[in-house]
């Protein structure tokens, strides 16, 4: 008999793969939602200023390593567009983002429907505010910078709604004008440029064997109806990793924001949080995405294939099933050798290993984690389920947590 094994992306077929991508994408929008519960009880203005620096360190550095992954390099309002529909910051369905480009100066976007609206559209108009013009603003306009320091992103409208019901959510013009200064490079893109992250040699995408049964790259015109499913699978596997790092990287943003205002210890702390809540509900939705049970092997395919500890290239990690449990390590890796930049691998690496339960806790209550050595946990099964994790429970103020993608 055979034992069970961790299914991996190499065990998923092409639709598989694609589910995955855009739960990745989703994903990678939940870290900020993770975060800023956190961070708001500092107040309104303190959300607002890390959300701020968070984007804008990590947009335009995992913005133009998309464009070079995928082939389609320039300095056109089509080539930012390209950008944003793999960006973790515009999740596709849950940001319904609807481009139309003009030419290669001029264009416009509006989202037919915005999952982080409705997050915090229940919380009043100051939060709105927040989001939708004191956030948007300066970050929209840094991923525009990745393609062209002349590119400039302007509401034509945009919530507060009025009236509530409006539609579609917001509308913005997107112009490149060549006798404008150029826009000054994000200074929080240029610190984190400097993480082993941000440096990371870009995935290669294999030729397939016959004829690919997709787009092995995006050179082609720009398709405002673009899913993943539309790639082939050897540039889905590239978009994966690719996409995970995003989310690392967005989360170094995040800790570098923290830190630079409340100091390192506030740092790991609301890191730690942060990387908790995320961790738990990304697992919830992983398993239903793979119509997952609740078995030893189900758990360590959880783990293989959540985003938190991947690219393989980045973050070494095993994930083995041994009998009834499931054993981790974290190898050295680019990850644990960050300097000057906390992540959840470097505090995973330290000994905070929260998350790693609430992965095992969304998979099945019973399931717990033992730390068994530096860098090494054991998956047991218990009689008595844990309870959820309260950075789980916050998280879930997200209407991303439960959103169906349904095109």
């Amino acid at each position: 008999m055979t034992a069970p094994h961790a299914l991996g992306a190499g065990d998923l077929d092409h639709e598989q793969l694609a589910t995955l991508a855009k739960e990745y994408l989703l994903a990678g929008h939940l870290i900020d939602r993770a975060g800023m519960p956190h961070v708001v009880a500092r107040g309104v203005d303190a959300m607002r200023d890390v959300a701020v620096d968070e984007w804008m360190a990590a947009s335009p550095v995992y913005t133009t390593r998309m464009q070079r992954l995928l082939g389609f390099e320039g300095d056109t309002v089509e080539t930012c567009f390209k950008g944003m529909q793999i960006d973790v910051g515009a999740p596709p369905e849950f940001m319904d983002f609807r481009y139309e480009v003009t030419d290669d100066h001029h264009g416009r976007f509006h989202l037919d429907h915005c999952g982080a609206l409705m997050d915090v559209e229940p919380l009043g108009d100051k939060f709105v505010v927040a989001m939708c013009h004191h956030i948007e603003d300066p970050t929209f306009d840094a991923t525009g910078w990745a393609t062209n320091p002349r590119l400039r992103m302007r509401p034509v409208h945009r919530p507060p709604r009025r009236p509530a019901d409006r539609r579609p959510h917001c509308e913005w013009s997107v112009t490149i004008d060549e006798a404008a200064e150029p826009g000054l490079a994000p200074s929080q893109a240029a610190v984190l440029g400097r993480s082993k992250a941000a440096r990371l040699p870009l995935a290669v995408i294999a030729t397939p064997e016959g004829a690919p049964d997709g787009l092995l790259d995006y050179a082609g015109p720009l398709d405002p109806d673009l899913q993943m499913r539309d790639f082939a699978t050897p540039a889905l596997v590239a978009i994966l990793d690719e996409v995970c790092l995003q989310g690392q990287l967005l989360a170094m943003g995040f800790a570098l924001a923290v830190e630079r205002r409340y100091g390192p210890d506030a740092a790991v702390e609301t890191t730690e949080k942060q990387c908790t809540g995320v961790a738990g509900v990304v697992a919830e939705r992983l398993r239903r995405a793979l119509a997952l049970g609740a078995g030893t092997a189900d758990v360590a395919t959880v783990f293989e294939l959540h985003p938190a500890f991947r690219p393989r290239g980045y973050v070494d990690w095993d994930v083995v099933v041994d009998g009834d449990v499931v054993r981790l390590r974290l190898g050295d890796c680019a990850a644990t050798e960050e300097e000057g930049f906390h992540s959840w691998i470097t505090l995973l690496a330290s000994g905070h290993d929260r998350a790693l339960g609430a992965v095992a806790g969304a998979v099945d209550r019973h399931w717990v984690v033992d730390a068994e050595g530096p860098r090494q946990w054991t998956v047991r099964w218990t009689e008595e389920p844990a309870e959820e994790p309260a950075e789980v429970a916050l998280t879930k103020f997200s209407t991303g947590v439960k959103f169906g993608f349904d095109r």
